[in-house]
């Protein structure tokens, strides 16, 4: 039984829906976020991103600046920038890349399904990232941006999906700097709402896409609220948190390649040697990506490899061993790159979205001696590991496109 709630959700005065969307705060650094915001008042980066407006040399995890976060959000509401809904509703939104469409319910999920284990992860997180979206929450007094979940799909919420869209005119319809056509419906009818609800409650999980460190953000929040009231019913908006609900048969799931700056004291021809030991090694003449499972296409200097596993290198049983990104990890950039944690090792990093190729190549004329492409994990994956109570590998999954953050704002209050 999955608990989803509306809001009184804020969201861009019509007319500014463009001008305010903007990349979430963790896939822009702070050159990309001063130039989102330098010359434009409505980006929501200036809420998302406050340090920008502070002076150069701020620390980013400094009181001042979730001081600002909140400051910046308090002077869009006041300008008129942002605008209350008059009644609790739901939202739908629909994004469109390259001819795909996925479309997610806009909605509050509970606290206590996260706690409980019904609205479920694939990562480990880190606890100076949930510390600092904690710290943004906390003093903005509200989720500034939405977590990105789905479900396994479900023909009822399609059809109520399916009939809402075609049946009302979007309140927001425009394409983002990437070409991706960004459309919001406000879904206000009270039968409808209910209905939603109800749909959800027959549901036994939720999973995390993307925003493991918001979501747990979120309930270390709500948790620290209740702590502060007392009293709580469980009906506050604390006890809530902003999520972005799509069906798992809409998402398009990219690879999240890797980069290694060099070869752990090996020359080609050992390191080589070594990937052959649990490898079969094919030379190819041109880059190609991966078009199966169990397929990694090595780029070595200025030569191209297909590497396939070996008979019995793979447990197809095991959920984790035999996803392509543990494949990589536990038979080569461990035992041969000497790459324990890749969450710590600076020697390797990690490339996904439409321009990875283009961005490898640039990189291997410079400092990465050799690189891997994979293919990209299945949403299948992603749910069973979830369902077993394990995580995945860290970088497993590059969802695309990117959910935008500024079109909606839930408030504690």
């Amino acid at each position: 039984m999955i608990n989803i709630r509306p809001f009184r959700g804020l969201r861009p005065k019509e007319g500014l829906e463009d001008k305010m969307a903007c990349k979430p705060y963790d896939v822009i650094n702070h050159e990309e976020a001063l130039e989102l915001g330098g010359d434009n008042p409505y980006s929501f980066v200036h809420v998302t991103r406050p340090e920008i407006d502070l002076p150069p040399g701020t620390d980013p995890y400094s009181d001042q600046v979730y001081k600002k976060a909140k400051e910046a959000l308090d002077d869009f509401i006041q300008k008129g920038y942002l605008i209350e809904e008059d009644k609790k509703v739901f939202y739908i939104y629909r994004q469109i890349m390259k001819g795909r469409a996925q479309n997610g319910i806009v909605g509050c999920t509970s606290i206590d399904d996260y706690g409980e284990g019904r609205i479920k992860r694939h990562e480990f997180t880190r606890f100076d990232k949930e510390e600092d979206r904690i710290n943004h929450f906390y003093a903005a007094d509200a989720n500034t941006e939405p977590v990105f979940l789905f479900y396994k799909r479900n023909a009822d919420l399609k059809k109520l999906i399916e009939d809402w869209t075609n049946k009302h005119e979007p309140v927001y319809d425009f394409s983002s700097e990437d070409g991706v056509r960004q459309m919001l419906w406000i879904v206000d009818g009270d039968e409808t709402i209910e209905k939603i609800q109800h749909l959800f409650l027959d549901l036994d999980s939720l999973y995390i896409a993307d925003g493991h460190h918001r979501t747990a953000s979120s309930y270390k929040v709500g948790l620290k609220k209740r702590e502060e009231n007392p009293g709580y019913t469980g009906e506050e908006e604390f006890n809530f948190f902003m999520s972005v609900i799509f069906p798992e048969d809409e998402l398009y799931i990219m690879p999240y390649n890797r980069m290694v700056k060099d070869l752990n004291g090996n020359t080609e021809v050992e390191f080589l040697d070594k990937v052959g030991e649990k490898f079969h090694i094919q030379a190819m003449d041109t880059i190609e990506e991966p078009e199966k499972k169990y397929q990694i296409t090595m780029i070595l200097g200025d030569r191209v490899y297909r590497l396939t596993p070996k008979e019995g290198l793979v447990d197809e049983d095991d959920k984790i061993a035999c996803l392509d990104v543990s494949i990589l990890q536990d038979n080569l950039l461990a035992p041969i790159l000497g790459i324990e944690d890749p969450r710590t090792d600076t020697r390797i990093e990690f490339v996904g979205g439409e321009d990875m190729l283009d961005t490898i190549k640039e990189r291997l004329k410079t400092d990465i001696k050799v690189a891997f492409l994979l293919y990209p994990t299945q949403i299948g994956d992603v749910r069973a590991v979830s369902d077993i109570g394990e995580v995945m590998p860290p970088k497993s999954t590059w969802f695309e496109p990117k959910l935008l953050s500024g079109l909606f704002v839930h408030r504690f209050k």
